[in-house]
């Protein structure tokens, strides 16, 4: 399987950010909405189905109190064999709009997701991860008699098994995690505070409203600027907010009047952000190709200049061929870099200096440069 762990393909045009793209939530049930797509139109599902918690009376805490638990109407069902038909019918639609490199993202408790992960796989889907959302701020178990559910268990999964070129921005989650790969355990807290959408009388307006932060990290890590997500449901519209943010279009679903038009309100409030901070991310293995030899020509490196390594223990003469010479031998900066270190091998870029008044300076920082310049001339 051929995945894409880079955000933007090589072959991937550059995003213009000339505006944002369109979002809309549509008012109704979901699968008869989705049935309204286009086939292929969606590049990113995420979605939050009901449940099913199956509470069968009030949960109160230690001083007899209610808790305000999640008992609507829409996370009731008859039966496991109803849920596993609705389940069934909402993933078959959110599948047929789905593009070939497409990925759905479905979140859920010990209620509902075991059966939610079977169905996937039933229906062709392909599981590329489980993650756990570890909860730093869980409501507490008030009776005592089982662990505190700390956490929810989201499913990744592509389209199908043969899936190919799925984005997984891979490099730039790595850069935004201190350069250790991210980890399928995510601590996120709750949804508290301001950004707890509140009704008239105070109170939330959405029993399950989801953190913005971890709907951020999925859109993040599996799309790119001016993709479509897609949210079948919908609810206070916390996945369109954060795709506007994002510059990525969006399609909700939502069958309750109200919660629509919160959503739309909420996601038309969003402000995108600016192009520098959306902007593709590049590894050294997209970066246009710079030879030494390039820096000569732009005279950032003279001929006859020296290159020292950090500690100015070895310094190499710069020939104007682009190679580089430390006593009798000649070679690349790279060659020359391995030998000045008794090594088998060296990246150059980043073990030779240049001399300057304001000290050293990194031969890499001159390449990148001049891939900035090559960019802006691209």
């Amino acid at each position: 399987m051929v995945v894409s762990r880079r955000g933007a393909s090589v072959r991937t045009p550059r995003v213009s950010f000339e505006s944002a793209p369109s979002s809309r939530v549509l008012l109704g049930d979901c699968v008869a909405e989705l049935a309204k797509l286009p086939r292929g139109s969606v590049d990113l599902v995420f979605a939050d189905p009901p449940y099913n918690l199956q509470l069968a009376g009030d949960l109160k805490r230690p001083d007899d109190s209610r808790v305000d638990a999640v008992d609507d109407d829409w996370d009731k069902f008859s039966s496991f064999a109803a849920y596993d038909d609705f389940t069934r019918a909402w993933l078959t639609a959110c599948r047929h709009v789905m593009k070939p490199h497409a990925t759905l993202w479905v979140i859920g408790s010990y209620h509902n997701i075991f059966r939610v992960g079977a169905l996937l796989q039933d229906l062709g889907f392909w599981i590329l991860n489980d993650v756990v959302w570890r909860k730093s701020n869980p409501m507490p178990n008030f009776r005592g008699r089982r662990f505190t559910n700390a956490h929810e268990t989201l499913i990744w999964a592509a389209r199908d098994a043969a899936t190919r070129d799925y984005t997984f921005n891979y490099e730039a989650l790595k850069a935004g995690n201190d350069d250790v790969q991210m980890r399928s355990d995510w601590f996120i807290p709750l949804c508290t505070g301001e950004e707890r959408l509140k009704g008239r009388d105070g109170k939330k307006l959405h029993p399950t409203q989801k953190p913005e932060a971890l709907l951020a990290r999925i859109i993040l890590a599996a799309s790119r600027p001016d993709d479509v997500v897609l949210d079948p449901f919908c609810g206070t519209g916390t996945t369109g907010a954060v795709a506007r943010r994002l510059r990525r279009g969006f399609i909700g679903i939502e069958r309750d009047r109200d919660y629509a038009a919160a959503a739309e309100a909420r996601i038309a409030a969003a402000e995108p952000l600016a192009q520098a901070a959306l902007e593709n991310f590049m590894t050294a293995r997209e970066a246009p190709r710079v030879p030494f030899a390039a820096l000569i020509e732009r005279g950032l490196v003279a001929p006859g200049a020296r290159l020292v390594d950090a500690k100015r223990r070895h310094r190499a003469l710069v020939r104007a061929d682009g190679a580089i010479a430390l006593g009798e031998a000649v070679g690349s900066i790279h060659r020359i870099g391995a030998l000045a270190q008794g090594l088998e091998a060296c990246n150059g870029w980043t073990f030779w200096h240049v001399e300057t008044p304001r000290g050293l300076r990194l031969i890499d920082t001159l390449r990148a440069q001049v891939r900035a310049e090559m960019n802006v001339a691209g």
